[in-house]
Protein backbone atom coordinates (compact mmCIF):
# COMPACT_ATOMS: atom_id res chain seq x y z
CA UNK A 1 0.00 0.00 0.00
CA UNK A 2 2.49 2.12 0.89
CA UNK A 3 4.79 1.77 -2.14
CA UNK A 4 1.32 1.83 -4.43
CA UNK A 5 0.73 5.59 -2.65
CA UNK A 6 4.76 6.25 -3.32
CA UNK A 7 4.29 5.78 -7.11
CA UNK A 8 1.42 7.88 -7.08
CA UNK A 9 2.40 10.90 -5.57
CA UNK A 10 5.98 10.53 -7.75
CA UNK A 11 3.53 11.09 -10.76
CA UNK A 12 4.79 7.98 -12.68
CA UNK A 13 1.74 6.16 -13.46
CA UNK A 14 -0.94 7.34 -15.24
CA UNK A 15 -5.26 7.20 -14.97
CA UNK A 16 -4.96 8.41 -11.16
CA UNK A 17 -8.18 8.34 -9.48
CA UNK A 18 -7.65 12.25 -8.14
CA UNK A 19 -5.24 14.36 -8.06
CA UNK A 20 -4.96 14.49 -4.51
CA UNK A 21 -5.04 12.20 -1.78
CA UNK A 22 -6.07 13.07 2.13
CA UNK A 23 -2.14 13.00 2.60
CA UNK A 24 -0.54 14.80 0.35
CA UNK A 25 1.75 16.68 0.66
CA UNK A 26 3.84 14.07 1.68
CA UNK A 27 7.33 15.19 3.27
CA UNK A 28 8.97 12.02 3.22
CA UNK A 29 9.76 8.61 1.47
CA UNK A 30 7.90 6.12 3.62
CA UNK A 31 9.39 4.53 6.29
CA UNK A 32 11.70 1.75 4.67
CA UNK A 33 11.32 -1.95 4.17
CA UNK A 34 14.25 -4.26 5.61
CA UNK A 35 16.74 -4.65 2.86
CA UNK A 36 17.92 -8.21 4.52
CA UNK A 37 19.37 -9.12 1.03
CA UNK A 38 21.98 -6.22 -0.13
CA UNK A 39 24.97 -7.95 -2.42
CA UNK A 40 28.08 -5.79 -2.10
CA UNK A 41 29.45 -5.04 -5.85
CA UNK A 42 31.78 -3.33 -7.39
CA UNK A 43 32.30 -1.39 -10.86
CA UNK A 44 35.09 -0.94 -12.91
CA UNK A 45 36.13 2.96 -13.44
CA UNK A 46 37.27 2.20 -17.06
CA UNK A 47 33.69 0.34 -17.81
CA UNK A 48 32.17 3.07 -16.25
CA UNK A 49 34.14 5.57 -18.63
CA UNK A 50 33.23 3.66 -21.53
CA UNK A 51 29.43 2.92 -20.82
CA UNK A 52 28.51 6.49 -19.99
CA UNK A 53 30.68 7.77 -22.97
CA UNK A 54 30.18 5.97 -25.73
CA UNK A 55 26.75 3.99 -24.85
CA UNK A 56 23.56 4.98 -23.54
CA UNK A 57 23.22 4.37 -19.96
CA UNK A 58 19.79 4.89 -18.71
CA UNK A 59 16.34 5.97 -19.84
CA UNK A 60 17.23 9.57 -21.68
CA UNK A 61 14.79 12.32 -22.29
CA UNK A 62 12.75 11.89 -25.77
CA UNK A 63 13.92 13.77 -28.58
CA UNK A 64 10.18 14.52 -29.09
CA UNK A 65 7.32 14.36 -27.46
CA UNK A 66 6.34 14.98 -23.14
CA UNK A 67 9.09 14.94 -21.23
CA UNK A 68 10.06 12.61 -18.26
CA UNK A 69 8.93 14.46 -14.97
CA UNK A 70 10.94 13.96 -12.15
CA UNK A 71 10.11 11.33 -9.85
CA UNK A 72 10.96 10.70 -5.99
CA UNK A 73 8.80 14.51 -5.83
CA UNK A 74 5.60 15.22 -3.99
CA UNK A 75 3.04 17.31 -5.40
CA UNK A 76 4.46 20.95 -4.35
CA UNK A 77 7.30 19.33 -6.65
CA UNK A 78 9.89 18.94 -3.82
CA UNK A 79 11.83 16.33 -3.49
CA UNK A 80 10.79 13.91 -0.82
CA UNK A 81 12.99 13.07 2.28
CA UNK A 82 14.91 10.10 2.02
CA UNK A 83 17.71 7.56 2.41
CA UNK A 84 19.00 10.16 -0.16
CA UNK A 85 18.66 13.22 0.83
CA UNK A 86 17.12 15.82 3.60
CA UNK A 87 15.94 19.13 3.98
CA UNK A 88 18.67 21.27 4.82
CA UNK A 89 20.06 25.11 4.85
CA UNK A 90 16.82 26.45 2.20
CA UNK A 91 14.34 25.16 4.51
CA UNK A 92 16.11 25.21 8.08
CA UNK A 93 18.42 28.13 7.53
CA UNK A 94 21.66 26.74 8.93
CA UNK A 95 23.83 29.34 11.10
CA UNK A 96 27.50 29.55 10.01
CA UNK A 97 28.73 27.65 13.26
CA UNK A 98 26.26 24.40 11.78
CA UNK A 99 27.56 24.91 8.45
CA UNK A 100 30.97 25.01 9.37
CA UNK A 101 30.62 21.99 11.47
CA UNK A 102 28.62 19.99 8.60
CA UNK A 103 27.52 16.67 9.64
CA UNK A 104 29.35 15.60 12.43
CA UNK A 105 29.65 16.95 16.13
CA UNK A 106 32.83 18.50 15.60
CA UNK A 107 35.09 15.69 16.85
CA UNK A 108 37.84 15.19 14.98
CA UNK A 109 40.14 11.99 15.33
CA UNK A 110 40.92 12.31 19.24
CA UNK A 111 44.34 13.33 20.61
CA UNK A 112 46.98 10.61 21.42
CA UNK A 113 48.45 7.94 18.92
CA UNK A 114 47.47 7.46 15.98
CA UNK A 115 47.48 3.47 14.77
CA UNK A 116 47.78 2.61 10.88
CA UNK A 117 45.94 -0.51 10.29
CA UNK A 118 45.41 -0.56 6.82
CA UNK A 119 47.84 1.13 3.90
CA UNK A 120 48.28 2.29 0.63
CA UNK A 121 51.56 2.53 -0.73
CA UNK A 122 51.00 2.46 -4.54
CA UNK A 123 49.81 5.85 -5.91
CA UNK A 124 51.31 9.73 -6.16
CA UNK A 125 49.61 10.75 -2.99
CA UNK A 126 48.81 7.12 -0.78
CA UNK A 127 46.81 6.82 2.17
CA UNK A 128 45.94 4.86 5.19
CA UNK A 129 42.71 3.60 7.28
CA UNK A 130 43.85 4.49 11.02
CA UNK A 131 42.47 3.93 14.89
CA UNK A 132 42.56 6.97 16.74
CA UNK A 133 43.05 6.63 20.53
CA UNK A 134 39.69 6.31 20.95
CA UNK A 135 39.05 3.31 18.46
CA UNK A 136 36.92 5.48 16.01
CA UNK A 137 37.62 4.42 12.59
CA UNK A 138 39.52 7.25 10.00
CA UNK A 139 40.60 6.80 6.20
CA UNK A 140 42.98 9.59 5.91
CA UNK A 141 44.05 11.26 2.45
CA UNK A 142 46.77 13.60 1.96
CA UNK A 143 47.53 16.49 -0.97
CA UNK A 144 49.92 16.03 -3.39
CA UNK A 145 53.50 17.60 -2.86
CA UNK A 146 52.78 19.92 -5.67
CA UNK A 147 49.78 21.42 -4.07
CA UNK A 148 49.89 21.46 -0.45
CA UNK A 149 46.69 22.25 1.20
CA UNK A 150 44.56 21.88 -2.20
CA UNK A 151 42.64 18.11 -1.87
CA UNK A 152 41.77 18.28 1.30
CA UNK A 153 40.95 21.64 1.56
CA UNK A 154 38.37 21.09 -1.28
CA UNK A 155 36.76 17.54 0.49
CA UNK A 156 36.26 19.57 3.57
CA UNK A 157 34.50 22.86 2.12
CA UNK A 158 32.84 20.59 -0.42
CA UNK A 159 31.36 18.24 1.86
CA UNK A 160 30.08 20.91 3.68
CA UNK A 161 28.46 22.13 1.09
CA UNK A 162 26.65 18.80 0.18
CA UNK A 163 25.92 18.55 3.45
CA UNK A 164 24.14 21.71 4.04
CA UNK A 165 22.47 21.15 0.68
CA UNK A 166 21.04 18.21 1.98
CA UNK A 167 23.54 14.96 0.87
CA UNK A 168 24.86 12.52 2.81
CA UNK A 169 28.64 12.95 3.09
CA UNK A 170 30.53 11.28 5.35
CA UNK A 171 32.67 13.43 8.37
CA UNK A 172 35.59 15.09 7.13
CA UNK A 173 38.06 16.85 9.09
CA UNK A 174 41.50 18.65 8.52
CA UNK A 175 44.35 17.25 10.89
CA UNK A 176 47.70 18.17 11.47
CA UNK A 177 49.92 15.54 13.46
CA UNK A 178 53.61 14.84 13.55
CA UNK A 179 55.84 11.65 13.14
CA UNK A 180 55.57 10.67 16.76
CA UNK A 181 51.77 9.95 16.63
CA UNK A 182 51.47 7.47 13.86
CA UNK A 183 51.93 4.19 15.29
CA UNK A 184 51.69 0.54 13.27
CA UNK A 185 49.45 -1.38 13.73
CA UNK A 186 49.69 -5.38 14.60
CA UNK A 187 49.85 -7.37 11.47
CA UNK A 188 49.21 -4.98 8.81
CA UNK A 189 50.14 -5.85 5.59
CA UNK A 190 50.83 -4.48 2.06
CA UNK A 191 51.82 -5.12 -1.33
CA UNK A 192 54.81 -6.19 -3.09
CA UNK A 193 55.79 -4.41 -6.58
CA UNK A 194 54.28 -8.15 -8.00
CA UNK A 195 51.41 -7.73 -5.86
CA UNK A 196 51.70 -10.35 -2.80
CA UNK A 197 51.38 -9.74 0.43
CA UNK A 198 53.66 -9.07 3.50
CA UNK A 199 53.86 -7.57 6.63
CA UNK A 200 54.21 -4.12 6.55
CA UNK A 201 57.02 -2.33 8.25
CA UNK A 202 57.86 0.86 9.82
CA UNK A 203 59.85 1.80 6.46
CA UNK A 204 56.70 0.81 4.45
CA UNK A 205 55.06 4.21 6.90
CA UNK A 206 58.11 6.26 5.97
CA UNK A 207 57.68 5.51 2.21
CA UNK A 208 54.20 6.39 2.13
CA UNK A 209 55.35 9.87 4.34
CA UNK A 210 57.66 10.96 2.11
CA UNK A 211 55.54 11.41 -0.91
CA UNK A 212 52.99 13.94 1.66
CA UNK A 213 53.91 17.70 2.14
CA UNK A 214 54.75 19.30 5.57
CA UNK A 215 53.53 22.33 6.62
CA UNK A 216 55.98 24.90 8.03
CA UNK A 217 55.86 24.22 10.70
CA UNK A 218 57.00 20.69 10.07
CA UNK A 219 53.67 18.66 10.70
CA UNK A 220 51.58 16.28 8.55
CA UNK A 221 48.57 17.82 6.76
CA UNK A 222 45.79 15.45 6.08
CA UNK A 223 41.60 14.77 5.60
CA UNK A 224 40.69 12.13 8.33
CA UNK A 225 37.50 10.95 7.11
CA UNK A 226 34.96 8.90 9.94
CA UNK A 227 34.30 5.62 8.62
CA UNK A 228 30.32 5.61 8.13
CA UNK A 229 28.21 3.46 9.99
CA UNK A 230 26.82 0.42 8.51
CA UNK A 231 28.27 -2.12 5.96
CA UNK A 232 29.38 -0.82 2.68
CA UNK A 233 28.08 -2.51 -0.31
CA UNK A 234 29.11 -0.56 -3.48
CA UNK A 235 28.32 2.39 -5.62
CA UNK A 236 24.88 3.53 -6.38
CA UNK A 237 24.62 4.26 -10.25
CA UNK A 238 23.04 7.50 -12.07
CA UNK A 239 20.82 4.81 -13.66
CA UNK A 240 18.62 1.94 -12.87
CA UNK A 241 17.79 0.60 -9.49
CA UNK A 242 18.92 -1.55 -7.24
CA UNK A 243 17.46 -4.85 -7.78
CA UNK A 244 18.64 -5.97 -3.84
CA UNK A 245 17.18 -3.01 -2.41
CA UNK A 246 13.29 -3.34 -2.12
CA UNK A 247 12.88 0.56 -1.17
CA UNK A 248 14.33 1.63 -4.75
CA UNK A 249 11.31 2.20 -6.86
CA UNK A 250 12.43 5.29 -9.04
CA UNK A 251 14.58 5.07 -11.75
CA UNK A 252 18.13 7.13 -10.09
CA UNK A 253 18.61 9.20 -13.62
CA UNK A 254 14.90 10.12 -12.59
CA UNK A 255 15.51 11.49 -9.40
CA UNK A 256 14.52 15.28 -8.26
CA UNK A 257 17.85 15.14 -6.10
CA UNK A 258 19.81 13.21 -8.73
CA UNK A 259 18.92 15.37 -11.70
CA UNK A 260 19.47 18.63 -9.55
CA UNK A 261 22.86 17.52 -8.30
CA UNK A 262 24.33 18.85 -11.73
CA UNK A 263 24.01 22.23 -10.57
CA UNK A 264 26.28 22.09 -7.11
CA UNK A 265 28.48 19.94 -8.68
CA UNK A 266 28.77 23.06 -11.54
CA UNK A 267 28.94 25.23 -8.77
CA UNK A 268 32.15 23.63 -7.10
CA UNK A 269 33.67 22.46 -10.60
CA UNK A 270 32.65 18.68 -9.40
CA UNK A 271 33.70 17.17 -12.35
CA UNK A 272 34.62 13.79 -10.92
CA UNK A 273 30.86 13.38 -9.99
CA UNK A 274 30.44 9.88 -10.84
CA UNK A 275 28.96 6.70 -9.46
CA UNK A 276 32.53 5.18 -7.94
CA UNK A 277 32.94 8.07 -5.88
CA UNK A 278 30.13 7.27 -4.38
CA UNK A 279 28.76 4.56 -1.52
CA UNK A 280 25.88 2.74 -0.61
CA UNK A 281 25.86 1.51 3.17
CA UNK A 282 23.48 -0.51 4.70
CA UNK A 283 22.27 1.37 7.75
CA UNK A 284 20.10 -0.01 10.69
CA UNK A 285 17.50 2.35 12.50
CA UNK A 286 14.71 1.12 14.92
CA UNK A 287 15.33 -2.07 13.97
CA UNK A 288 15.23 -2.23 10.12
CA UNK A 289 17.85 -2.29 8.28
CA UNK A 290 17.55 -0.19 4.40
CA UNK A 291 20.43 1.24 2.11
CA UNK A 292 21.36 4.76 2.74
CA UNK A 293 22.92 6.75 -0.35
CA UNK A 294 26.10 8.87 0.13
CA UNK A 295 27.89 11.42 -1.65
CA UNK A 296 31.91 10.70 -1.04
CA UNK A 297 35.29 11.88 -2.34
CA UNK A 298 35.72 15.83 -2.75
CA UNK A 299 39.42 16.02 -3.40
CA UNK A 300 38.63 16.70 -6.61
CA UNK A 301 36.73 19.75 -6.60
CA UNK A 302 37.08 23.38 -5.99
CA UNK A 303 40.47 23.14 -8.94
CA UNK A 304 41.88 20.22 -7.41
CA UNK A 305 42.09 17.19 -9.42
CA UNK A 306 43.73 14.86 -6.11
CA UNK A 307 46.89 14.11 -6.91
CA UNK A 308 47.23 17.49 -8.63
CA UNK A 309 45.81 20.67 -9.78
CA UNK A 310 42.76 20.38 -11.97
CA UNK A 311 43.42 20.65 -15.91
CA UNK A 312 42.20 23.77 -17.96
CA UNK A 313 39.85 21.56 -19.66
CA UNK A 314 38.11 21.10 -16.67
CA UNK A 315 33.83 21.14 -17.61
CA UNK A 316 33.83 19.26 -20.79
CA UNK A 317 34.12 16.00 -21.47
CA UNK A 318 36.95 13.46 -21.55
CA UNK A 319 36.06 13.22 -25.57
CA UNK A 320 33.49 15.47 -27.13
CA UNK A 321 33.27 14.56 -30.92
CA UNK A 322 31.47 17.69 -32.05
CA UNK A 323 34.14 19.81 -30.36
CA UNK A 324 36.93 18.13 -32.29
CA UNK A 325 35.00 18.85 -35.41
CA UNK A 326 34.53 22.32 -34.67
CA UNK A 327 38.91 22.12 -34.31
CA UNK A 328 39.89 20.27 -37.08
CA UNK A 329 37.73 22.24 -39.50
CA UNK A 330 38.59 25.85 -38.15
CA UNK A 331 42.01 24.90 -38.51
CA UNK A 332 43.10 25.16 -34.63
CA UNK A 333 41.51 28.72 -35.09
CA UNK A 334 38.47 28.52 -32.80
CA UNK A 335 39.58 29.24 -28.91
CA UNK A 336 36.80 27.55 -26.94
CA UNK A 337 35.74 29.22 -23.79
CA UNK A 338 37.27 27.03 -21.52
CA UNK A 339 40.87 28.07 -23.43
CA UNK A 340 39.99 31.73 -22.43
CA UNK A 341 40.06 31.40 -18.88
CA UNK A 342 42.97 32.91 -16.31
CA UNK A 343 43.49 31.42 -13.14
CA UNK A 344 45.70 32.78 -10.42
CA UNK A 345 49.25 31.21 -9.28
CA UNK A 346 47.30 29.77 -5.95
CA UNK A 347 48.71 26.11 -5.53
CA UNK A 348 46.41 25.60 -2.85
CA UNK A 349 43.92 26.18 -4.70
CA UNK A 350 44.62 24.70 -8.34
CA UNK A 351 42.45 26.05 -11.23
CA UNK A 352 38.82 27.58 -10.36
CA UNK A 353 37.60 30.53 -11.91
CA UNK A 354 34.66 32.42 -12.17
CA UNK A 355 34.62 34.86 -15.04
CA UNK A 356 34.44 32.03 -18.28
CA UNK A 357 32.20 29.64 -15.65
CA UNK A 358 28.86 29.15 -17.76
CA UNK A 359 26.63 26.81 -15.54
CA UNK A 360 24.67 25.80 -18.68
CA UNK A 361 27.77 24.76 -20.53
CA UNK A 362 29.30 23.02 -17.79
CA UNK A 363 29.15 19.30 -18.05
CA UNK A 364 31.47 16.92 -15.85
CA UNK A 365 34.04 13.97 -17.39
CA UNK A 366 31.51 12.43 -18.81
CA UNK A 367 27.97 12.05 -19.67
CA UNK A 368 25.96 11.37 -16.12
CA UNK A 369 22.75 10.62 -17.56
CA UNK A 370 20.87 11.82 -14.12
CA UNK A 371 22.48 15.16 -15.33
CA UNK A 372 21.17 14.72 -19.13
CA UNK A 373 17.84 14.07 -18.23
CA UNK A 374 17.32 17.93 -15.85
CA UNK A 375 14.21 19.84 -17.33
CA UNK A 376 14.30 23.47 -15.59
CA UNK A 377 12.06 22.26 -12.96
CA UNK A 378 14.98 20.38 -11.59
CA UNK A 379 16.88 22.58 -12.48
CA UNK A 380 14.98 25.35 -10.80
CA UNK A 381 15.05 23.17 -7.40
CA UNK A 382 18.72 23.05 -7.36
CA UNK A 383 19.70 26.85 -7.89
CA UNK A 384 17.14 27.80 -5.41
CA UNK A 385 19.64 25.83 -2.68
CA UNK A 386 22.50 27.17 -3.71
CA UNK A 387 21.63 30.76 -4.04
CA UNK A 388 20.10 30.35 -0.56
CA UNK A 389 23.93 30.26 0.98
CA UNK A 390 24.91 33.81 1.76
CA UNK A 391 28.05 35.57 1.53
CA UNK A 392 28.94 35.38 4.65
CA UNK A 393 27.77 31.47 4.53
CA UNK A 394 30.38 31.21 1.64
CA UNK A 395 33.11 32.82 3.68
CA UNK A 396 32.17 30.65 6.51
CA UNK A 397 32.26 27.16 5.18
CA UNK A 398 35.43 27.96 2.57
CA UNK A 399 37.45 28.92 6.22
CA UNK A 400 37.20 25.24 7.06
CA UNK A 401 39.97 24.59 4.45
CA UNK A 402 42.44 25.86 6.47
CA UNK A 403 44.39 27.75 3.83
CA UNK A 404 47.27 29.57 4.99
CA UNK A 405 47.59 32.13 2.03
CA UNK A 406 44.63 34.34 2.72
CA UNK A 407 44.69 35.44 -1.25
CA UNK A 408 43.73 32.14 -2.02
CA UNK A 409 41.29 31.91 0.37
CA UNK A 410 39.92 35.30 -0.52
CA UNK A 411 39.82 34.48 -3.92
CA UNK A 412 37.77 30.79 -3.58
CA UNK A 413 35.27 32.84 -1.78
CA UNK A 414 34.93 35.22 -4.86
CA UNK A 415 34.79 32.72 -7.12
CA UNK A 416 32.37 30.52 -5.36
CA UNK A 417 30.42 33.72 -4.58
CA UNK A 418 30.24 34.62 -8.50
CA UNK A 419 29.68 31.14 -9.49
CA UNK A 420 26.79 30.88 -6.88
CA UNK A 421 25.20 34.47 -9.01
CA UNK A 422 25.71 32.73 -12.38
CA UNK A 423 24.18 29.73 -11.07
CA UNK A 424 20.70 32.24 -10.03
CA UNK A 425 20.17 34.09 -13.28
CA UNK A 426 20.94 31.13 -15.71
CA UNK A 427 18.37 29.18 -14.09
CA UNK A 428 15.81 31.74 -12.22
CA UNK A 429 15.36 33.59 -15.93
CA UNK A 430 13.66 29.45 -17.45
CA UNK A 431 10.34 29.46 -15.59
CA UNK A 432 8.16 31.81 -13.22
CA UNK A 433 11.14 31.72 -9.88
CA UNK A 434 8.53 32.12 -6.93
CA UNK A 435 8.39 29.60 -4.34
CA UNK A 436 7.48 29.88 -0.49
CA UNK A 437 4.03 29.76 -1.18
CA UNK A 438 1.53 30.37 1.34
CA UNK A 439 -1.68 31.67 2.52
CA UNK A 440 -2.04 35.09 4.91
CA UNK A 441 -4.80 37.17 5.83
CA UNK A 442 -6.36 35.53 2.88
CA UNK A 443 -3.94 36.12 0.12
CA UNK A 444 -1.95 34.30 -1.85
CA UNK A 445 1.82 35.29 -1.03
CA UNK A 446 5.17 34.03 -2.47
CA UNK A 447 8.53 35.37 -2.87
CA UNK A 448 10.16 36.26 -6.56
CA UNK A 449 13.36 34.68 -5.67
CA UNK A 450 15.13 36.35 -8.85
CA UNK A 451 14.18 39.89 -7.13
CA UNK A 452 15.10 38.38 -3.88
CA UNK A 453 18.78 37.74 -5.11
CA UNK A 454 19.02 41.15 -6.97
CA UNK A 455 18.01 40.14 -10.42
CA UNK A 456 15.19 41.64 -11.19
CA UNK A 457 11.40 41.03 -10.48
CA UNK A 458 9.96 38.29 -12.56
CA UNK A 459 6.70 40.03 -12.71
CA UNK A 460 4.20 41.76 -13.83
CA UNK A 461 2.05 38.50 -13.57
CA UNK A 462 -1.69 37.64 -14.18
CA UNK A 463 -3.75 35.62 -11.94
CA UNK A 464 -6.89 33.43 -12.70
CA UNK A 465 -8.56 31.63 -10.09
CA UNK A 466 -10.61 28.25 -10.26
CA UNK A 467 -12.67 25.77 -8.24
CA UNK A 468 -11.23 22.48 -8.69
CA UNK A 469 -12.91 19.15 -8.85
CA UNK A 470 -9.96 16.96 -7.17
CA UNK A 471 -11.98 13.45 -8.41
CA UNK A 472 -12.24 14.30 -12.12
CA UNK A 473 -9.95 17.16 -12.35
CA UNK A 474 -12.78 19.95 -13.99
CA UNK A 475 -11.93 23.28 -13.39
CA UNK A 476 -14.72 26.23 -13.22
CA UNK A 477 -13.23 29.54 -13.84
CA UNK A 478 -13.97 31.99 -11.35
CA UNK A 479 -14.62 35.37 -13.32
CA UNK A 480 -14.37 37.73 -10.56
CA UNK A 481 -11.33 37.14 -8.91
CA UNK A 482 -8.18 38.53 -10.64
CA UNK A 483 -6.08 38.86 -8.01
CA UNK A 484 -4.07 37.37 -5.02
CA UNK A 485 -6.95 37.27 -2.60
CA UNK A 486 -8.32 34.18 -2.31
CA UNK A 487 -11.86 33.62 -3.10
CA UNK A 488 -14.23 31.75 -0.75
CA UNK A 489 -13.95 28.36 -0.45
CA UNK A 490 -16.37 25.48 0.72
CA UNK A 491 -15.71 23.03 3.41
CA UNK A 492 -13.50 20.66 1.97
CA UNK A 493 -13.59 22.48 -1.33
CA UNK A 494 -10.31 22.99 -3.39
CA UNK A 495 -8.57 26.29 -5.52
CA UNK A 496 -6.04 26.47 -8.54
CA UNK A 497 -4.67 29.58 -9.07
CA UNK A 498 -2.80 30.38 -12.47
CA UNK A 499 -0.03 32.58 -12.26
CA UNK A 500 1.14 33.41 -15.85
CA UNK A 501 4.11 35.95 -16.38
CA UNK A 502 3.14 38.94 -18.59
CA UNK A 503 6.85 39.12 -19.91
CA UNK A 504 7.22 35.08 -21.07
CA UNK A 505 3.19 33.75 -20.90
CA UNK A 506 4.46 30.52 -21.38
CA UNK A 507 6.20 30.40 -17.70
CA UNK A 508 3.24 29.75 -15.80
CA UNK A 509 2.80 28.12 -11.86
CA UNK A 510 -0.60 26.45 -11.17
CA UNK A 511 -0.96 26.44 -7.28
CA UNK A 512 -4.00 24.64 -5.73
CA UNK A 513 -5.66 25.30 -2.77
CA UNK A 514 -7.25 23.12 -0.11
CA UNK A 515 -9.49 23.81 2.69
CA UNK A 516 -9.56 21.22 5.08
CA UNK A 517 -10.93 21.68 8.81
CA UNK A 518 -11.24 25.53 8.48
CA UNK A 519 -7.66 25.66 7.38
CA UNK A 520 -6.50 26.84 3.76
CA UNK A 521 -3.43 24.74 3.20
CA UNK A 522 -1.17 24.56 -0.11
CA UNK A 523 -1.69 21.49 -1.85
CA UNK A 524 -0.04 21.50 -4.86
CA UNK A 525 2.41 23.29 -7.15
CA UNK A 526 2.68 22.54 -11.06
CA UNK A 527 5.37 24.61 -12.82
CA UNK A 528 5.24 25.44 -16.60
CA UNK A 529 8.04 26.84 -18.77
Amino acid sequence: MRLALLFLTLALVSGQARKFYADDPLDREPPPRPANDVKNRKLSDYFDLFSHQFGKTGERQPEKGPRIPAGAVNTLGEAMQSSWWEKRHYYRTMTNEELARGPGQGTPPADGPLTVISAKTEGITPGFVMLDSSKRRFFVKFDPLTNPEMATAADSITSRIYYALGYNVPQNYIIQFDDDRLVLGEDVSVRDSRGRPRKMTRHDLYLIMSKVPKTREGFYRATASLSLPGKPVGPPRYYGMRADDPNDVVPHEHRRDQRALHIPAAWVAHDDSRAINNLDVVAEEGGVKFVKHYQLDFGSTLGSASQKANSPRSGIYFFDLKQSAVNLFSLGLYVPYWQRANYPDFPSVGRFEWKQFDPEKWVPEYPNPAFLNRLPDDEFWGAKQVMSFTDDNVRAIVETGALSDKKAEAWLIECLIHRRDKIGRAYFAKLLPFDRFAVRNSRLEWVDLSEKHGFGSAGPVSIEWASFDNESERRTAIPSAGTQAVPPMAGNAYLVADIASRKTPAHKISVYLRKRNAETEIVGIDRQW
